[in-house]
């Protein structure tokens, strides 16, 4: 499939004796989104994604970025510029075009065995997990209905239609779990990927009671979504983790636990740069289990190192919430002239009463070692998230800083 041919199954028209041209998409209305990406793929020249809910600050690094002049080599490939936001929260453009994207469909079709491929799309089209969603169905010839997140949470459910996937963050599986209706409804899909964030073991296991035919994954904006996953049946019969590599991607371990990825979905480099790449590290580490599943832990650069001590951030988290946290909470470090980093638990919301907040941290005594337990909860009444649900840490830790200095006078 080349560009041509990607224009036509999205239903336009391949521009024929005119200059190709710059596009910059950035609209919040799936169908208007679909219209214009269309015509761009038709229209040749660079595609950027924008999302229309960036602020004034992330608007300006995006256009910095477009009026850059492409570096990359002249031959048609990396066209499609994808947002991410990176580990430094610097928005990075990740280039894609028909090939990565055909790749990245081909493996999951064939992983999921079904040459089509329907779904019920909740995420933003600009974020690669819903891009991807929506191009899996216009690629196998399925079928794709926009759904309401809004609807969904008051208690609107959509019928799914056999064969039928979605994608969910863990909050909203979170906010839909505790209503049989809507653990009824959320059985009849083929399958649910959960992604956007890490999901705690106590909402895993009760999704497991509730038979729900849950999908983990592992992949970003770089490998155009999913690289390895795990099977619904698999999550039901008891396997967890990230699954699986797909059939277009190879994951590897190294003895240090950084993962590496190899895929023909894999992306074209960061605009307005191009390269080819082998083999691409995002700097997270993981290891494989007994039944072959990825366990990824999280970013490598994301430990926290206190006193000398290493704290992986997510063993931390799941902890707090096994001690009665609210699920909506992350853990950080932050500098310390004494420890180096202090380990600092942030959850959404008002301020609870110091004797809650203490009570979580007496929950950790049994659990986790003492330097791993946070030395400040700090409530956050905003919290920093994208459109596709992910936590923005860097904003976050901005934010806890601010508050801990008023707190203490700092």
């Amino acid at each position: 499939m080349d560009r041509a041919e990607l224009a036509r199954r999205l239903g336009a028209e391949p521009a024929v004796g005119e200059p190709p041209r710059r596009t910059i998409i950035a609209t919040a209305d799936p169908e208007s989104f679909r219209m214009a990406f269309a015509a761009a793929v038709a229209a040749g020249g660079p595609v950027f994604l924008a999302d229309p809910h960036w602020g004034a600050r992330e608007r300006a690094q995006f256009n910095a970025l477009v009026d850059q002049a492409d570096a990359g080599a002249a031959d048609g490939r990396g066209w499609l510029m994808i947002p991410t936001g990176g580990s430094s929260g610097r928005i990075k453009l990740a280039r894609h075009d028909e090939e990565t994207i055909g790749a990245a469909v081909a493996g999951f079709a064939a992983f999921f065995g079904g040459r089509v491929v329907n779904a019920l799309g909740l995420l933003p089209l600009h974020h690669v997990s819903g891009l991807m969603a929506w191009l899996r169905c216009v690629l196998t010839g399925g079928r794709y209905v926009d759904g309401d997140w809004a609807q969904i949470a008051a208690g609107e459910y959509p019928e799914a239609g056999d064969g039928t996937i979605l994608s969910l963050v863990p909050t909203q599986l979170a906010r839909l779990a505790d209503d049989p209706a809507a653990l009824a409804w959320l059985r009849g899909f083929k399958a649910v990927f959960i992604g956007g964030g890490p999901t705690w073991p106590g909402l895993i296991d009760q999704a497991a009671e509730a038979r729900l035919p849950l999908a983990f994954s592992y992949g970003m904006t770089e490998t155009a979504a999913m690289v390895t996953a795990l099977r619904p049946a698999e999550f039901l019969a008891g396997e967890r983790g990230a699954g699986k590599d797909l059939p277009h991607a190879r994951v590897d371990v190294a003895a240090d636990g950084l993962i590496t990825i190899r895929s023909a979905s894999l992306f074209r480099g960061y605009w307005p740069e191009s390269m080819a790449l082998g083999e691409w590290s995002p700097g997270d580490v993981g290891a494989w289990d007994k039944a072959g599943n990825l366990q990824v832990a999280g970013r490598r650069d994301a430990l926290i190192i206190t006193g000398g001590e290493k704290v992986n951030p997510t063993e931390v988290e799941d902890a707090l919430r096994g001690a009665g946290a609210p699920a909506d909470l992350a853990v950080i470090g932050l500098p310390d002239e004494r420890w180096g980093e202090i380990v600092v638990a942030c959850y959404r919301g008002p301020a609870r009463i110091e004797t809650e907040e203490r009570a979580w941290g007496d929950g950790l005594a049994e659990r986790l070692a003492r330097f791993k337990r946070p030395k400040h909860f700090v409530a956050i009444d905003v919290w920093p998230v994208s459109a596709a649900g992910k936590l923005d840490r860097s904003q976050l830790r901005e934010l806890a800083r601010t508050r801990i200095g008023r707190a203490t006078g700092g």
